[in-house]
């Protein structure tokens, strides 16, 4: 039986891996696999071999102060994957985390495969980081048509799968109505999926709602959450008296609560794509530590912080970050789009213009599982 080892370093990526095994399992449903992963990938009955949350840390500062305890995590990952000896490792995004494994992997094991999707952003980062990837993945799936560039100067394997966010939802048949009350006006909000970024972002956004409850009497505001930090969620809600306000985890509901909102506001990252996918007006929003900021401002190359408008080049969707990030500026944006129904549709339709070259005609996550039964 052939083996592969799963390996990912946050829920974002645990949620791609799994629509690709998923797929896999359907062209190949005699693989063993094993993995670093979270909750979607335990729904598939794949073991981890540690949770997911004793390796996500946010900002430099952050990775620094655990610098130690990520090291040995890393080692550990190192000597369960050379213990498996799987055919192949198949590790999805979280660079910093997943390819040092892979380098290592690499080096003392040269005949496991290594495929990694979600390529590290060269364009935002270092481009010359392409150079090393080559030395020891074998092959490379990108998200973005536009990545290929990069790969295709040093002749590096790749493959433009497409972002598996972009993908056509299936209707279920949930009522949201039944779940979070009748005919009520939603907005999503996105506070991230690790604790330091909602310890850092709830507060913020708990404080955006108080200022809209003072404006607007019909909203209700719905916190898209993991299992794992919902809890952490509503007690902070509960904190503030808050009584417009929803926490939900399960996938399924998310997607459905997100169709049905008229705003999102979300803290940067590829949820952004889900959003503009769905067709619904956002705003983005990120704050870190002063000395991270500071480190991120040295090394990043782009204008921008969100993808889509990275690939616009121009900012589409509002950004407010670091001290823009803050209870007022939030309320000014969002009440100025919420009173501004063409406003509205304008981002909309700038974001599906954008959108469509990020496309691929087939599913991202059954290109991605052909490319690793190819290499089984």
């Amino acid at each position: 039986m052939k083996k592969i080892f799963i390996l990912t370093g946050e829920a974002s990526g645990d949620k791609l891996a799994a629509k690709v095994i998923d797929n896999l399992n359907k062209l190949n449903p005699n693989i063993e696999y094993l993995s670093v992963g979270g909750e979607n990938l335990n729904k598939l009955g794949i073991k981890s071999i540690y949770n997911l949350k004793e390796i996500t840390y946010l900002g430099f500062t952050n990775v620094l102060l655990n610098i130690f305890n990520i090291k040995r995590k890393i080692n550990e990952t190192v000597q369960a994957i050379e213990n498996f000896q799987p055919d192949i490792l198949f590790s999805v995004d979280s660079p910093d985390f997943t390819l040092r494994v892979a380098e290592r992997i690499k080096k003392n094991n040269p005949k496991i495969r290594t495929i990694h999707y979600v390529a590290p952003q060269v364009w935002v980062w270092r481009e010359g980081r392409v150079k090393k990837i080559k030395k020891y993945i074998d092959h490379i799936l990108l998200l973005f048509n536009f990545e290929k560039t990069y790969f295709e100067k040093e002749n590096m394997s790749h493959e433009f799968v497409g972002h598996p966010l972009l993908e056509s939802k299936v209707e279920s048949g949930i009522d949201i109505n039944q779940i979070l009350g009748k005919n009520k006006a939603l907005i999503s909000i996105f506070t991230g999926s690790r604790q330091s970024e909602i310890n850092v972002l709830a507060p913020i956004l708990l404080n955006f709602i108080k200022l809209m409850n003072e404006k607007f009497n019909d909203l209700t505001y719905v916190f898209h959450s993991t299992k794992e930090y919902s809890d952490l969620i509503q007690s902070k809600i509960t904190e503030k008296g808050l009584k417009n306000c929803e926490v939900i985890s399960d996938n399924k509901i998310k997607n459905h609560v997100l169709q049905k909102s008229i705003f999102a506001v979300s803290k940067s990252g590829t949820v952004s794509l889900e959003i503009c996918n769905a067709k619904i007006p956002s705003i983005i929003l990120y704050k870190m530590g002063l000395i991270n900021f500071l480190i991120v401002k040295m090394l990043v190359k782009t204008k921008f912080a969100n993808i889509i408008n990275i690939a616009a080049k121009e900012e589409i969707i509002p950004e407010l970050l670091q001290s823009d990030c803050n209870p007022k500026n939030i309320f000014n944006v969002v009440s100025d789009y919420l009173n501004n129904p063409k406003k509205m549709d304008e981002q909309v339709s700038k974001t599906q213009s954008i959108l469509n070259n990020l496309k691929t005609n087939n599913s991202s996550a059954a290109l991605a599982a052909n490319a690793l039964n190819k290499r089984l």
